[in-house]
């Protein structure tokens, strides 16, 4: 890879999760100046399908967008760090994992939460599936960084009025696309 290449891989590095966030962070903007918070866009049980796609980026108040900004963007980084087909094959992991949620369960959620335990499942998983030592590490630091996310992931560590099935969710798309985008190495015959 030439230098220049790299230069372009990084900047794309840096600046696509800060483009995803600045949606959310616009919808809040509109939300709390224009409508006063009532503008949500959810993801309803009985909803539109819409309400699946949009979840991520609609929060209950900027309180919830800040925490969800500042676990999204290192996270989006590290998966990025790997390649930008990981990524995108979390969101869609994510997205996936949604659907039965949308379809069977009674409470509607939002938030980029689900997309952030879908990346640290990804993060978490990968290494362990190819096994070479900087996936590995990677794994590790983020099992050390972020390990004391998982709790959330159990309805009954989770905080009233939050979400754990779409933090399970998500984590389940993460998993999801650490295992469809991983290929085992082919060994040549003897």
């Amino acid at each position: 890879m030439t230098f220049a290449a790299l230069r372009r891989e990084l900047k794309t590095i840096f600046w696509l999760p800060l483009l995803v966030v600045a949606v959310p962070w616009g919808q809040e903007l509109i939300d709390q100046l224009v409508f006063g918070g009532r503008w949500n866009l959810p993801m309803l049980p009985g909803g539109s399908f819409l309400g699946v796609l949009t979840a991520p980026f609609s929060h209950g108040g900027f309180g919830h967008l800040i925490s969800n900004t500042l676990w999204f963007l290192p996270l989006s980084w590290l998966v990025l760090a790997k390649s930008r087909r990981d990524y995108l094959a979390v969101w869609l992991g994510v997205y996936a994992a949604a659907i039965p949620v949308w379809w069977f369960w009674p409470v509607g959620s939002h938030g980029l939460s689900g997309v952030i335990y879908g990346l640290l499942g990804y993060l978490l998983l990968i290494g362990w599936l190819e096994k070479r030592p900087v996936s590995i590490a990677l794994s590790l630091l983020c099992l050390l960084l972020y390990g004391g996310m998982l709790p959330t992931l159990l309805p009954f560590l989770t905080p009233p009025g939050v979400s754990w099935i779409g933090h399970a969710s998500g984590f389940a798309g993460g998993v999801l696309a650490a295992l469809a985008i991983y290929r085992e190495p082919r060994r040549s015959l003897p």
